[in-house]
């Protein structure tokens, strides 16, 4: 796991790369920490003025890793909760710009990571999608605020509710990109957006970014209260062995 987060500068700018090709980069807890703690690295870096979040081998994020979902108690519950937080609170929350260069599938979870981030870049390509229902969950890791300030509260029901797929061409539409490239491009784009960002005064854009992550932490909190009792339901059992036995959920409801 010690490879799982990538680091390269590239000038005054962070690339990040999630680097588990082998499950699509799917992140599990421990991932999302040392995603955590590569992001602070980065603020704690001066020379660093811009962060770059993607994915290796052709996928940004194809979620949570299932494998990895092991709650049997109220209180595991919460604390996987307030430490996938940390991570979401990090990112909205950063003194410095963070830019989303997303190829293949943001799902799940990984729609929360590029929905976390201040610009998206997707090739045409990019696949997105709120795959939360499909194991029993809500959506988490703070996509409810972010997704819901990117798009308004309307459209993001329709993502959330749903959970139906979006290709790149219907992402640029709804909004949940900011710039549309062909496949491959997305992180040479990515990098002439931080060219911008780079040259221009760190103090207004981390106080901007301060401004914009207003009501976060109330959105988390109440993220952290129901997740941690959807681990618990038999819809949540039932969509993991459904998933992981490659075969429809049955939901009861329970």
């Amino acid at each position: 796991m010690s490879q799982a987060i990538l680091e390269e500068d590239r000038g005054r700018t962070r690339i990040l790369s999630i680097n588990v090709p082998q499950r699509r980069n799917s992140v599990s807890l421990a991932l999302r920490e040392q995603l955590c703690a590569a992001l602070v690295r980065a603020e704690q870096d001066a020379n660093v003025r811009c962060v770059i979040l993607t994915g290796v081998d052709g996928n940004f994020c194809a979620g949570g890793d299932i494998t990895d979902m092991h709650v049997t108690d109220l209180a595991a519950g919460r604390e996987r909760m307030r430490r996938s937080h940390r991570l979401i609170r990090q990112m909205v929350g950063m003194s410095k710009p963070l830019i989303a260069a997303v190829e293949g599938w943001a799902a799940g979870a990984g729609l929360s990571l590029a929905m976390a981030c201040d610009t998206v870049v997707a090739g045409a390509g990019a696949r997105f999608v709120a795959s939360f229902g499909q194991v029993g969950l809500m959506a988490d890791m703070g996509v409810l605020h972010t997704l819901t300030q990117r798009i308004g509260r309307g459209r993001a029901r329709q993502v959330l509710l749903y959970g139906e797929k979006w290709d790149a061409t219907q992402a640029d539409k709804l909004g949940l990109i900011d710039h549309l490239v062909p496949v491959g491009q997305a992180l040479e784009v990515a990098l002439g957006r931080a060219q911008v960002l780079e040259k221009l005064a760190p103090l207004p854009l981390a106080l901007t970014k301060a401004v914009l992550a207003e009501g976060l932490d109330a959105q988390l909190d109440r993220e952290l209260e129901l997740q941690s009792q959807l681990f618990l339901s038999r819809d949540h059992a039932e969509g993991k062995a459904a998933f992981l036995g490659k075969r429809p959920a049955e939901f009861t409801g329970a």
